[in-house]
């Protein structure tokens, strides 16, 4: 197996079958998908995902979250599963390719080993992870999150959306509450194949994105307390203009960023002015900041500049201004010894790649707290995302599968001599974290 392991290819045009014949699920006129997170045509996609895995040989197991596992048994099942996968559901105005490629991919590397007649060493596994995006329910990624122990199983499913169904019910609803407890199912090491959702790979013309870590996040509610008064007759010096308070936060936003270039962005996604009429100076407008950077001392200089240049406007243009702290996420760094074999596998292919940092969040930032991880990324046409022009071609697609199946495969064979960069490292490490008695 060692021998033939770089002659091993995926069936890319099965892949790019599958990929186009999932989009029906939620398909748009305009070309995309609109599949939320445990809705009807989620629960479509659910199905056909389970069947085409039964068909494949695996195992389909669903924990309490509805997060799907499809396990192909290796040699020794008392080694913790090599698993991939990434999510099914997608935004809104989504492509068919973010998070799905992941997971078909997965399934055709297990169909490959099929069709090869090759077993591993440890036992592989395919997931679907609930709730990637955060478009229906939050927070995003939450299944995974859940099962790294930063939420509860209880806690995630009685999230609500707007219009008040919580997630359990929606579990309920499409048949995917399943009997397993949120992380009993043990991980050895996880990869997680995406496009990149950004321009990088595209723009340099690079086949692979060899991922070593996710960029730490930072999410802001803000509020401006001015005064309403008439547009028409109060003088430019005696206003308290809430709107022009905004308008230099979202500049100062922009210049501490780009001070922290080229690493750091920052977004004022939203603004909302309390009752706005046309000629009514505003007086209060609540405002959100997402503020990102893969250096955690960055991100807190950011703030501290933030801080300080909202001080300075608030006193200067006399308005009352908040800005809390509603959640972060720490700069994540990926496993050496899973990313080494992502770079080794892409090597061994002969395929163009650089290193990145992951601009977005996913699955695999969780999971990385407590579990052996890397991801992989292929270019995305203009580094177009959650957009129904989002597009990634055959080419790339078959590329970023035939790195993944390499990876699963050297992970899952992995010399057994108790290295910590083995899969019986990483798995002694997996079940020893999950035993009392340890």
């Amino acid at each position: 197996m060692h021998e033939t392991r770089h002659n091993l290819r995926v069936d890319g045009s099965r892949l790019w079958a599958m990929i186009q014949e999932t989009a029906r699920f939620g398909g748009t006129p305009e070309g995309g998908v609109d599949r939320l997170t445990l809705s009807a045509t989620d629960g479509q996609v659910r199905d056909w995902f389970r069947d085409a895995c039964e068909a494949a040989g695996l195992e389909i197991h669903v924990d309490e979250l509805g997060t799907q596992f499809a396990l192909r048994r290796g040699r020794d099942m008392s080694l913790a599963p090599v698993a991939c996968g990434s999510h099914l559901d997608t935004q809104p105005t989504g492509g068919r390719f973010d998070g799905i490629l992941g997971t078909l991919a997965g399934l055709e590397v297990m169909r490959t080993l099929n069709d090869a007649g090759i077993e591993t060493e440890a036992p592989l596994m395919v997931v679907n992870w609930t709730n990637e995006e955060g478009s229906r329910f939050a927070p995003a990624t939450m299944a995974s999150a859940a099962y790294a122990g930063l939420y509860t199983a209880e806690d995630i499913r009685s999230r609500r959306d707007a219009a008040g169904i919580s997630v359990g019910e929606a579990l309920d609803a499409i048949g995917y509450r399943g009997g397993e407890p949120t992380g009993a199912r043990p991980i050895g090491a996880f990869v997680e194949l995406h496009i990149e959702q950004g321009p990088i790979l595209d723009a340099e013309g690079e086949t692979i994105g060899v991922v070593d870590r996710c960029q730490g996040v930072a999410w802001y509610d803000g509020t401006i307390t001015g005064f309403e008064s008439h547009a028409g007759t109060t003088p430019m010096p005696r206003r308290r203009d809430a709107q022009c308070g905004l308008a230099e936060i979202a500049l100062a936003a922009e210049a501490i960023a780009l001070a922290h270039a080229p690493s750091a962005v920052a977004t004022m996604g939203e603004a909302v002015i309390a009752a706005p009429s046309r000629n009514v100076v505003p007086g209060r407008i609540a405002f959100t900041l997402d503020i990102r950077d893969p250096d955690q001392g960055t991100l807190d200089a950011i703030d501290a500049a933030l801080r300080e240049r909202i001080a300075e406007i608030g006193t200067r243009r006399n308005l009352a201004i908040t800005l809390d702290k509603i959640w972060s996420r720490a700069p994540v760094v990926f496993d050496a010894s899973v990313v080494s074999a992502v770079e080794s596998a892409t090597r061994g292919l002969g395929l163009s790649h650089r290193r990145m940092v992951s601009g977005a969040q996913h699955d695999a930032c969780n999971l990385a707290d407590t579990v052996p991880t890397a991801m992989i990324f292929v270019p995305c046409k203009d580094g177009i995302s959650h957009n129904p022009a989002e597009s990634a071609t055959l080419a790339d697609c078959t590329a970023g599968a035939d790195v993944l199946l390499q990876t699963l495969v050297a992970l899952a064979n992995a010399p057994q001599a108790g290295s910590t960069s083995s899969v019986s490292g990483i798995a002694a490490k997996t079940q020893s974290a999950s035993d009392p008695s340890s």
